[in-house]
């Protein structure tokens, strides 16, 4: 098989695949991939085995990642929770895989990844698995009435029967006050957690490069926002990608209360199913949480190939001193660590 490289900023044959392809979700749009560019300069390519002026029969995309700190390398995809190959069969995973081991040799990058929610890779084959995550996604065709009743009793839905008792309200959009107080915020709670917010400017880019299937919710009290929440359509998939909250007003329930909200709307326009995202497997609380919803869980692993064991270890390295480096930064210098530093952990 010949591989060859496409530029799916460019190249229309990509959102053509995209849009037909069964395994494609939001994270593989021109969008999510035009987002990162701008944000993070990072360089998106895809590789197939259909040569050029061919329509796209199958496709890996994947980001350049050049960083002094963590090294360089291809991913697939930074900041997505997965990203699959879309290709046509099990045996074209094979030739792939032999594709960017060769090139990360010949190119010296430290390592390739790709975070597939499948991968059929070959049991000799030379992506080997590097990392898993809890993933749950909630299957929206039973009706309204069985989604609430398969929803906790104590944990969700008395919470949600809370957060109505105290009238909260849920505004939804992309407006520019709505990513303003959605920013407000992330920075409250990257703050909570000891962490930098991602850059501002990530979240204008996705709202402008995604259109209308991004969606912000913002759950308020008297006009005051105490959540929010933004997630990303495809087809008749919604993902819940980040989350955030005031936790002065944790009392309020509300963020089972824009789940639920999340629920009822996506019901209502025909999505058949919400991912959740991924939780670290030590992250007990958020995946119990996730789990009251009535969501299923499986295992989602990563794949990757480092020339040698030394670049891996490093690449890691370098990922964990730039997250040390945040976490103890001011808060008043933290956004702007952010626009400098994230681009280093892709």
């Amino acid at each position: 098989m010949n591989i060859h490289i496409a530029n799916p900023l460019s190249d229309s044959r990509w959102d053509e695949l995209v849009a037909r392809h069964p395994r494609a979700s939001a994270f593989h749009r021109r969008g999510w991939l035009e987002s990162l560019a701008r944000t993070y300069g990072y360089e998106p390519l895809v590789l197939t085995s259909s040569p050029a002026g061919e329509p796209l029969q199958d496709g890996i995309v994947l980001c350049r990642v050049a960083s002094w700190i963590t090294g360089t390398r291809l991913v697939s995809l930074p900041f997505a929770d997965h990203c699959d190959p879309l290709l046509q069969d099990a045996d074209e995973s094979r030739e792939f895989s032999n594709w960017l081991q060769a090139e990360c040799d010949r190119k010296r990058w430290d390592y390739v990844e790709l975070r597939p929610l499948s991968w059929n890779q070959p049991a000799d084959g030379v992506l080997k698995a590097s990392g898993s995550y809890c993933f749950h996604t909630l299957d929206l065709t039973p009706t309204l009435e069985q989604l609430f009743r398969n929803l906790h009793r104590d944990s969700i839905q008395r919470r949600i029967q809370r957060a109505e008792k105290e009238r909260l309200t849920c505004e939804a959009g992309r407006s520019p006050e709505l990513v303003s107080e959605f920013y407000r915020l992330v920075r409250m709670t990257r703050r909570r957690h000891q962490l930098v917010p991602q850059p501002r400017s990530w979240f204008r880019n996705l709202v402008e490069c995604m259109g209308e299937d991004l969606q912000i919710r913002v759950a308020r009290k008297d006009g005051f926002g105490v959540a929010a929440m933004l997630t990303l359509r495809h087809r008749s998939r919604v993902i819940y990608k980040y989350g955030c909250s005031d936790e002065r007003f944790h009392n309020l329930a509300g963020v089972p209360f824009l789940f639920w909200r999340l629920i009822e709307e996506s019901k209502t326009s025909g999505i058949e199913e919400i991912d959740f995202g991924r939780s670290d497997l030590e992250n007990q609380g958020l995946i119990r949480f996730k789990d009251r919803f009535g969501t299923r869980k499986t295992l989602l692993t990563y794949f990757r190939y480092s020339p040698t064991s030394k670049g891996a270890i490093a690449s890691s390295w370098g990922s964990q001193a730039v997250r040390q480096i945040l976490s103890v930064l001011p808060e008043v210098v933290s956004p702007a660590a952010g626009r400098i530093l994230y681009r280093h952990i892709g």
